[in-house]
């Protein structure tokens, strides 16, 4: 099973494409899409609309998995995050990808085993999981990584669970 995981963002929107056959995980193809701030608005969702409708067709991912909002001190940030969040979603529902969705502490979970987790053991366990000796960056990057192997964990828990 392929993911794609995303970390949505309208200045940086990290992507993460990890293979999972058995229990081995690999990382297939990772990096960010990023926007410069002086864009117009509909210019930034835009352009990461195009750049993941490239990823999609091109890999053509079973799932993509998306981090869920949580914010709450900065109004315009998570309306902003929410867009290209948006913008994620309708990309992959346009091509018929399914579609998970994973709050922090359930990714954090997947990921290191503890739901209150911070960044730095994330992406230590990301790196580890997933073979990779240089810690991706930017942070978006190594958090989007994070969210295709929880989509993978799940989707694995998920067919076992139908096997019994």
């Amino acid at each position: 099973m392929l993911a794609i995981g995303i970390d949505p963002g309208t200045a940086i929107c990290g992507f993460g494409l990890v293979k999972m056959v058995g229990n081995k995980l690999t990382p297939i193809h990772y990096g960010a899409v990023f926007t410069d701030k002086d864009m117009l608005p509909e210019l930034r969702l835009k352009k990461i609309y195009d750049e993941l409708s490239v990823l999609l067709d091109e890999y053509r991912p079973d799932v993509m998995s998306v981090e869920q909002l949580f914010f709450n001190r900065n109004v315009t940030t998570a309306i902003s995050v929410g867009q290209a969040r948006g913008v994620a979603l309708l990309t992959a529902a346009n091509r018929g990808i399914q579609i998970t969705e994973f709050t922090p502490m359930q990714i954090k979970q997947a990921v290191v085993g503890y739901g209150g987790a911070n960044k730095e053991q994330v992406t230590f366990m990301v790196q580890k999981l997933l073979n990779i000796r240089t810690k991706p960056k930017p942070d978006d990057v190594a958090d989007a990584l994070a969210v295709a192997i929880c989509g993978l964990h799940t989707a694995a828990t998920r067919r076992w669970q139908e096997l019994k």
